[in-house]
């Protein structure tokens, strides 16, 4: 039986307390197929877990007395695992995604931007609309704003801004986010 437990503790190192690490006197007990069995004291439990080839995992500690389960604990965690793995497939990290563009910028271009945010949007991202300055063009700031204004109102439908438009060094940046 000491053979076994060790084989046990051998294979079950994380942060669930299982078997023999379990320190509280009396538990209350639930059996591999989810039926209370009772309040126990903790070695009679694991002796029974033990016949039956199972482990006792401490399920719940906050509770009086703290309620352990009957379980393969192989199996156990595996479906944990496999749950919050489940559950980081479903998140969606939003990514930002930049449009640049100049601020004399004809119509057409004018328009494959704004096609581009909008695919971003669509797929949950937010953008950076970005327009750079070269030379002398600085001193036309407010054509640059008028033209993100133009932009944010054109994409209003799908996104809010969250920032808006901002002079960063030799350009001009706006961020808009995807509506919820």
């Amino acid at each position: 039986m000491l053979e076994k437990i060790n084989k046990i503790k051998k294979r079950h190192n994380s942060q669930s307390i299982i078997n023999e690490h379990i320190t509280y006197t009396k538990i209350r007990l639930i059996d591999n197929d989810g039926k209370q069995l009772g309040i126990y004291l903790s070695k009679d439990a694991l002796n029974l877990a033990l016949k039956q080839n199972l482990d006792l995992v401490l399920i719940s500690d906050k509770s009086d007395p703290p309620v352990c389960r009957i379980i393969d604990y192989g199996k156990y965690k595996f479906e944990q695992e496999k749950k919050a793995k489940e559950a980081r497939k479903k998140q969606h990290q939003a990514t930002l995604k930049e449009v640049k563009m100049r601020y004399k910028i004809e119509e057409h271009d004018y328009n494959v931007r704004i096609n581009q945010a909008l695919r971003f949007l669509r797929a949950g991202d937010k953008v950076k609309a970005t327009i750079t300055f070269r030379g002398r063009e600085i001193q036309h700031m407010n054509l640059a704003i008028e033209l993100l204004e133009k932009m944010a109102n054109d994409l209003s439908n799908l996104s809010d801004i969250q920032q808006m438009p901002s002079k960063d060094g030799k350009q001009i940046v706006m961020i808009l986010s995807p509506k919820r």
